[in-house]
């Protein structure tokens, strides 16, 4: 599952990703096999943190599971 991480915020990526033109047609972010598909890895601090991404439209989003 994927979610937008904000400065002091955890927004479910579904708020977020319906008004994007990169969303598959359920609204949700393009991904493949736990991968984002729409944006870039960011290389996380430590190793216990979920993997991030930077989407295409600016935001840093998480795969949490």
């Amino acid at each position: 599952m994927f979610v937008i991480l904000m400065d002091d915020q955890i927004i479910s990526s579904q708020a977020v990703c319906q008004g994007c033109l990169m969303a598959d047609h359920s609204g949700q972010p393009r991904s493949r096999q736990g991968q984002l598909g729409c944006g870039s890895p960011v290389r996380t601090p430590t190793e216990s943190q979920p993997e991030q991404y930077q989407c295409q439209m600016g935001f840093r989003v998480a795969n949490i599971g």
